[in-house]
């Protein structure tokens, strides 16, 4: 099956998810789905595809997913619950780390299969995580204190403080998606491939994020309906 048709239905499948865990579970299934997407994006991410044309990464929807969660939370909850998912994914994180580490200490018995294979992905994880640690805490609390900001300017400028959604959740991911993108493939992967390959990295993954970021619109507003519908707590 070509890459593009992959990325497309994980694109459907990751943030249709999104809306069935908050429909379903409310905050608690935000919380939640934020902690996976967060852990998966990180193994995910080490995978070097080409797509559309150009070179990328996988886990850009993963992680965009991850912005889509907390401003889902900051616009139908408030901006401690967007704030407390993040924090929650980045503890969640360093437990994930402290684990897969320790799985590389066990020594493996006649008849393993899967420790060569578990060695060659998780010897690089540290850097990876590390880096990804450091770059979602800053980008994802900008985002969220960027989200609030955009709606102080919508209630003044649309005397409102339903309209505008569609200006806080794109103003506030589009920049926040690009600190992301540079500070996390230079961190993650700096020494590991040359100044070419990051900044088609940073082009490809911020193009994806910039179009995932404009099409995660319609699952804000539909989550908005959902919360108002079933007065979700």
């Amino acid at each position: 099956m070509p890459n593009e048709i992959l990325i497309i239905i994980s694109f459907i499948l990751i943030y249709g998810g999104v809306v069935a865990f908050y429909r379903f579970f409310g905050k608690n299934g935000l919380l939640a789905f934020n902690v996976l997407a967060t852990i998966l994006a990180n193994i995910e991410v080490m995978l070097l595809v080409r797509a559309f044309g150009i070179e990328m990464t996988l886990g850009n929807v993963l992680f965009a997913s991850t912005f889509l969660i907390t401003d889902i939370l900051s616009e139908n909850h408030s901006r401690k619950d967007a704030n407390r998912a993040v924090v929650i994914s980045t503890l969640c994180s360093v437990v994930f780390i402290a684990v897969s580490q320790m799985w590389l200490l066990y020594t493996p018995g006649e008849n393993d299969w899967a420790s060569g294979a578990f060695r060659t992905i998780f010897s690089n994880t540290p850097r990876i995580v590390c880096a990804s640690l450091l770059v979602y805490l800053i980008s994802q609390l900008t985002d969220v204190w960027l989200y609030h900001k955009w709606w102080d300017w919508c209630r003044k400028h649309f005397k409102d403080e339903k309209k505008g959604l569609w200006i806080r959740n794109n103003g506030s991911t589009m920049i926040s998606q690009l600190i992301n993108t540079v500070l996390y493939t230079f961190c993650a992967f700096y020494g590991v491939y040359d100044i070419g390959t990051l900044m088609s990295i940073i082009v490809s993954s911020y193009l994806i994020f910039f179009v995932t970021s404009l099409l995660d619109t319609p699952f804000v507003y539909w989550c908005r309906h959902i919360h108002d519908k079933h007065n979700i707590e």
